[in-house]
């Protein structure tokens, strides 16, 4: 059960998912300039869940291993940010970033670093768009690839105490005609929630008031 202190009312929702859009549609447009191909983003839907219910969820849709780009973020709200793809979808991506025309063995060799790239990309353009619109600085580590279940990805063993939550966000991504589906995920605590429901109040009411 989600506090309801964290909840985010359907207002703030859309607010994210807008902003959230703006920054995949400028993370679309530096992928577009890196491979020179239409790449097309966007983000349907956010849900807020807990560990447990966003491991669920990944598994209940991806049989295969999963690839995460991961990067860590801080602030004023902290967390980390995945860029979630099944491993099949991970090296279509590989294939439609660097242009189908490489041997299966290099694309394998290549896949890390590709990944690595695109994530970056993808995962800055977001947090960076967020900061910005909320009036606020985000400091981002590097990039770092890792594989595993939806469990380890969202780090929900047995022994571990889970008290954070995920902002779950479904991502449609098209390349070069191959639709790749994946997952961005940010996982903080609820402190760092909270805060970012705070500024998304605030952003709210800057735009209500620029448009009254």
């Amino acid at each position: 059960m989600i506090p309801e202190s964290v909840t985010l009312a359907e207002l703030e929702r859309d607010a994210l998912t807008e902003i959230v859009n703006i920054g995949v549609s400028r993370a679309a447009s530096s992928l577009r300039k890196m491979i020179g191909e239409q790449v097309l983003l966007s983000v349907p839907s956010i849900e807020v869940v807990s560990q447990h219910r966003a491991a669920r969820l990944i598994s209940e849709r991806e049989v295969s291993e999963l690839v995460a780009v991961c990067q860590d973020f801080s602030g004023p709200f902290s967390g980390r940010a995945l860029l979630i793809f099944p491993e099949t979808n991970s090296l279509e991506l590989v294939r439609a970033v660097t242009g189908g025309e490489l041997s299966a063995q290099d694309v394998l060799d290549l896949e890390h670093e590709a990944l690595a790239e695109t994530g970056n990309v993808i995962l800055n353009s977001c947090l960076a768009t967020m900061a910005n619109m909320l009036k606020r600085s985000l400091t981002m580590t590097i990039p770092e690839v890792v594989r595993g279940s939806g469990a380890s990805l969202f780090d929900v063993g047995e022994d571990r105490a889970t008290g954070g939550l995920v902002l779950f966000l479904y991502i449609d991504f098209a390349v070069r005609s191959r639709d790749i589906r994946g997952y961005i995920a940010m996982i903080m605590d609820l402190p760092a929630l909270a805060t970012l429901k705070e500024l998304l109040e605030e952003f709210i009411i800057r735009v209500v008031g620029d448009e009254a």
